[in-house]
């Protein structure tokens, strides 16, 4: 059984193309269904690096992370973008994905996270003229 649908993916990436046209910043949503025997930010951290969100030239890339049948999720900036939003940025952006995720609605929660990530990203790093895509858009099921 699929974890989303095809109009629910294209709901996502949507809001991922939304959020990147404001911004030099990438998102990037890794989503699965159980951990692999550790904590979530710690199998983020994980696909952050394997994914190489690292290396954008800004190190401005934010990833979301959601195990939905652990029931457990993490988003992790890198170091251009977390010295930048407030200390509490990222812990409030999860509340507000998680007013969602306790419905079992698991598109709206990634979708409020992403866009609240979004806005950070573009007032921090707003889209240049020569911005490019520097990593894909598309949901990465673990």
């Amino acid at each position: 059984m699929e974890i989303f649908n095809q109009e629910e993916q294209e709901k996502v990436v949507q809001a991922i193309s939304l959020a990147e046209n404001r911004t030099s910043g990438e998102i990037r949503l890794v989503v699965e269904r159980k951990l692999h025997g550790i904590e979530a930010y710690e199998q983020a951290t994980a696909y952050f690096e394997k994914l190489k969100m690292h290396q954008t030239l800004l190190r401005n890339g934010v990833l979301i992370y959601l195990a939905t049948d652990d029931h457990q999720f993490a988003i992790i900036g890198d170091s251009g973008i977390n010295d930048k939003v407030p200390a509490d940025f990222w812990e409030s952006t999860k509340e507000s994905m998680l007013a969602y995720f306790r419905q079992s609605d698991y598109v709206h929660g990634l979708i409020a996270g992403i866009e609240q990530a979004g806005e950070q990203l573009a007032h921090y790093f707003p889209r240049r003229d020569d911005d490019v895509n520097e990593l894909p858009n598309d949901i990465y099921f673990g």
